[in-house]
């Protein structure tokens, strides 16, 4: 049993696997936390995670150019249904299309786009950045446990993902309108904000992660 977070040049690695390494000790977990790029260690590994931070097109990019990889995630987490964490952009790279500074195709996995945030307050800056309130849309979301309408989690983006299917939105916040913090379905699901950063939130939210088989 193993969870691997992948390394694509792109993400907190060491801040995730920190993360990760203190929810397996701190529950109990017989799991080794990997930091990785090699398809192979993905696809047997039991969990997945797709860290990412920056613009959209260079993570997608990043992520294609492992060879391999686009292959062993499909065989993995589509065909056969490992649980999958995407954080920050990874999350967002679940999506249709990423329209930050032109159009590019993310994975598809959960239809929708990814666009600017526009908040309603204009004194509100982007990119949005520090601690906000989640609001769980999803009561039963076994990985969502731990989160309590009002919870705080820490995010850092500009963009947000829109997903075509609002049943997809586990999680909202508010930031001048909702935001889509937490996307999910199946046994893929994704955060807009970073656990590795949000504290006990967080780190129930990771082990959660990691007893979850769905």
């Amino acid at each position: 049993m193993s969870v691997a977070i992948i390394d694509y040049g792109s993400g907190n690695l060491r801040s995730a696997a920190k993360a990760f390494e203190r929810a397996v000790d701190s529950d109990g977990l017989r799991l080794e936390v990997r930091v990785t790029g090699d398809p192979a260690a993905v696809a047997a590994a039991s969990h997945i995670v797709l860290p990412g931070v920056g613009a959209f097109a260079d993570c997608r990019q990043g992520l294609a150019a492992l060879p391999g990889m686009d292959e062993a995630l499909e065989r993995a987490v589509i065909r056969d249904g490992r649980p999958f964490l995407g954080i920050c952009v990874g999350m967002q790279l679940l999506a249709t299309t990423g329209r930050e500074h032109g159009d590019y195709p993310g994975l598809g996995w959960i239809g929708g786009d990814v666009v600017r945030l526009t908040p309603a307050d204009p004194g509100l800056k982007i990119p949005h950045m520090g601690w906000n309130e989640l609001e769980p849309m999803a009561e039963d979301h076994p990985v969502l446990a731990g989160i309590t309408p009002g919870a705080h989690a820490y995010f850092v983006h500009s963009y947000g993902m829109v997903p075509a299917d609002p049943g997809t939105i586990l999680a909202t916040c508010d930031y001048g309108g909702a935001v889509t913090a937490i996307v999910g379905r199946d046994n893929i699901i994704g955060t807009q904000f970073h656990p590795e950063k949000s504290q006990a939130v967080g780190l129930r939210l990771i082990a959660d992660f990691l007893r979850w088989r769905p």
